[in-house]
């Protein structure tokens, strides 16, 4: 039985084609036109920018690892679903501009960068056999006209830290998106 949706007096009304039948029988009439009913696709844009640092903001991750290791977040990030559009940071933090998969939440999004990435940094080289992130994370919400905004703030890290630590950063971001915080449980 083939359900159809449709308008009667003004209210919306699901017939079944016994039903629609039946009102061309006894001469009702829909108003407006008489669709399929089928499971409509489901539509989203989180735009998100995500900020991770080192386990205890030690620089760790020097010029030559960092360009490999942003590839290596983003694709990670398109693994997972979401469309990357920028990976940046300096040796004690990294930064991510993405766009989060409709099915899949921010949580296991960087649990799944996090994780990936710690592994494939030990594996570098000996000096990162310890490696280790930071325990927690920031993900804010940022509207998609301010893509570009966000994307040159990812691509300017060095000039930013040149006069503002992570730490000071990071706090300005929470305060910005009204975050908030306790300064005791924020840091590892």
């Amino acid at each position: 039985m083939a359900f159809c949706w449709g308008w009667y007096d003004g209210a919306p009304l699901a017939l079944s084609r016994n039903a629609q039948d039946e009102c061309q029988t006894r001469k009702t009439r829909t108003r407006g036109p008489i669709y399929a009913l089928s499971m409509p696709e489901s539509h989203a844009f989180a735009l998100l920018h995500i900020v991770f640092s080192t386990k205890n903001r030690t620089a760790k991750l020097n010029t030559e690892v960092r360009p490999p290791l942003h590839a290596y977040l983003a694709t990670v990030a398109r693994n997972a679903g979401c469309e990357c559009y920028r990976v940046g940071g300096v040796a004690d933090h990294v930064h991510l501009a993405v766009r989060l998969s409709r099915t899949l939440t921010i949580a296991d999004l960087v649990r799944e960068l996090k994780a990936s990435s710690s592994k494939w940094l030990k594996a570098q080289s000996a000096t990162l056999a310890q490696f280790a992130w930071q325990r927690g994370y920031g993900a804010f919400s940022v509207g998609p006209t301010d893509l570009g905004v966000l994307q040159a703030y990812i691509d300017h890290q060095e000039q930013h830290h040149r006069t503002r630590s992570y730490q000071e950063e990071y706090l300005a971001f929470l305060k910005k998106y009204g975050v908030e915080y306790d300064e005791r449980y924020v840091w590892d």
